[in-house]
């Protein structure tokens, strides 16, 4: 299984990083975690095209996550080269109702087009485990006010797990989430200072020991954070950038 990052940046686009997206390719699928309303641009710069897309999976519903979708439904309509190669999007209870919304306000009536292609929404409660084209996904619940569950990820194929926080603060559902995952992808917006619903360094390095995962690396940066980029190395973290590929 092969991880490109997308986009890695928090909600405020700090550094230049696109919002939040996980490319994952394995078996000649491809599924992403997340797809935020920057995202289009990341997978543009990275010359991909939507069309080859199989399923998203979302972590949670704020716009920095799943904001992009209305995007990438109309890019597929209108200028994919693949745009007949189906689209499953998965993510926690309140999905439709919120992406049909998205759609209607970013793009009136376009949610009755007559699709070139055929879409699906699937919900998955918290704890939920399921395939989707071809990979194995299962959530967890994490501590992120949203409007709706939000989640953390852990999706396997070929063998490998990758594992994502979401964005949350510290709780220790975080645990079994990164267990035995061959890279497990956490937040770290605050460099400092607690936030509410995110994580921070200070607490992260004091729990990095009970982490079990082979590699674990920091993402969804704030302004406090990402100068810390020498320091999360130093403690054997890898930092997210935006085009980063890691072979799992």
């Amino acid at each position: 299984m092969r991880l490109t990052v997308v986009g890695c940046g928090d909600a405020f686009g700090t550094g230049g990083r696109s919002h939040s997206c996980y490319r994952l390719d394995a078996q000649g699928r491809t599924l992403l975690a997340d797809f935020g309303a920057s995202a289009i641009l990341g997978w543009r710069r990275l010359g991909f095209d939507t069309g080859a897309i199989d399923a998203v999976v979302l972590s949670h519903l704020h716009g920095d996550h799943f904001g992009g979708l209305p995007f990438l439904l109309l890019d597929r309509q209108f200028t994919s080269a693949g745009r007949g190669r189906n689209l499953i999007i998965a993510g926690p209870p309140g999905t439709r109702e919120r992406l049909d919304a998205l759609i209607e306000v970013t793009y009136p009536a376009a949610g009755s087009l007559p699709w070139r292609f055929d879409w699906s929404v699937v919900e998955i409660p918290p704890g939920g485990k399921l395939d989707i084209a071809g990979f194995s996904v299962e959530t967890r619940e994490v501590v992120h006010a949203s409007g709706a569950p939000s989640t953390g990820l852990r999706i396997g194929a070929d063998g490998r797990l990758f594992a994502f926080s979401g964005d949350t603060e510290w709780t220790d559902a975080l645990f079994p989430l990164c267990r035995g995952a061959d890279l497990f992808v956490t937040e770290c917006y605050s460099g400092k200072t607690h936030v509410t619903g995110h994580l921070d360094w200070p607490t992260l390095r004091d729990k990095l020991p009970l982490l079990d995962a082979r590699r674990r690396m920091v993402t969804h940066m704030g302004p406090s954070a990402l100068p810390l980029t020498a320091e999360f190395e130093a403690a054997g973290l890898l930092v997210a950038y935006d085009g980063l590929v890691i072979d799992l």
